[in-house]
């Protein structure tokens, strides 16, 4: 059995979805609430589903049957100032799963964020040197939450704990870039530009793009590095299936692409001409925008990963054609 923390979320019922087709056995762990979230889960048989609270008693019952875990949940808003909450949620948990999976040899596969790279003035390199770690600088509590665990796992690889192991047999913390695809409508502001630029444009809206407010970059040529969600996906059971395969590891495409790229995408694959309009970035978040991002992928292609990664244009024709433009995407 595996098991999805997130799993009804963005990149976790995608990855559900993935090894559901395999014919294993998943678990979820998630808050569904009172929205729609739960469709994320609706075509996949699934062995159990339950809330984060009934995750103790669910490790306590299955912990002979788990193969690996893959820990998706998270707080994830990157305008989330509850400092609490992203200690005990990104934080603690984390450290409490990791604990888990080593102690009975089961593996651990997590998300990290590209946001733990700050404003990438030390560069986008995935290493688990405590020594380059100790020099990013996250931007906001999300990112800052994120990199915190990932120093926590360099720490502890480097302590012996008698009686215990140390780590899990395999794993992986994956700093995912701007990842973009289906099931992510319960997002909302927290959702891909490629869905906010596609609702725009299909209510007869103009496209929007933050003004740059830097004199080295045009309006709409800030850089991101955007991710297929279903990149992320292989990424992930790729991992899987190299269990002899552990580490830090950055997940995008190594290629940045400016929002004028994205928003010309989307356009493209509505079969519309592009029509965009530069707002200012807000004031809350001007300070802490980040301006370029780039995965440098040679350790994930060191480690034996070969396979391609999907360009923009034709994952951004995938989704808007093969799922946003769907009457009901989830049929």
């Amino acid at each position: 059995m595996i098991l999805i923390t997130g799993g009804a979320g963005f990149i976790g019922s995608n990855l559900l979805a993935a090894l559901a087709a395999r014919g294993g056995r998943v678990a979820v762990n998630d808050w569904l609430g009172h929205g729609d979230k739960w469709r994320n889960l609706a075509h996949n048989t699934l062995a159990d589903v339950f809330a984060p609270t009934g995750l103790g008693a669910f490790l306590d019952a299955e912990k002979d049957r788990l193969r690996a875990v893959f820990h998706m949940g998270a707080i994830s808003a990157t305008t989330e100032t509850d400092g609490d909450l992203l200690v005990e949620t990104n934080f603690r948990l984390s450290k409490k799963l990791w604990e888990f999976c080593a102690a009975e040899g089961i593996a651990f596969i997590y998300a990290s964020s590209a946001a733990t790279y700050g404003d990438g003035s030390h560069g986008f390199d995935d290493s688990a040197a405590p020594e380059h770690l100790a020099n990013l600088r996250p931007l906001n509590g999300y990112g800052w939450s994120k990199h915190l665990f990932d120093r926590w796992v360099v720490q502890n690889l480097t302590q012996n704990k008698p009686g215990a192991a140390a780590k899990p047999p395999q794993w992986a913390g994956l700093k995912f870039f701007n990842v973009y695809g289906p099931n992510e409508f319960h997002k909302g502001g927290q959702a891909s530009v490629a869905l906010h630029l596609f609702q725009q444009i299909q209510r007869g809206e103009r496209a929007k793009l933050f003004q740059s407010h830097r004199p080295d970059y045009t309006d709409g040529g800030q850089l991101r590095d955007f991710v297929w969600v279903e990149d992320c996906v292989d990424i992930m059971l790729w991992l899987l299936d190299h269990p002899q395969v552990s580490g830090l590891f950055n997940v995008g495409t190594g290629q940045a692409r400016s929002f004028a790229d994205l928003a010309q995408a989307v356009y493209g694959a509505m079969g519309q001409a592009p029509a965009i309009d530069f707002i200012p970035t807000p004031e809350a978040i001007r300070d802490k925008y980040q301006y370029f991002t780039e995965a440098r992928m040679a350790r994930l292609r060191q480690a034996g990963y070969d396979r391609p990664f999907t360009s923009l244009e034709d994952g951004v024709g995938r989704y808007v054609r093969d799922f946003l433009s769907q009457e009901d995407p989830y049929k």
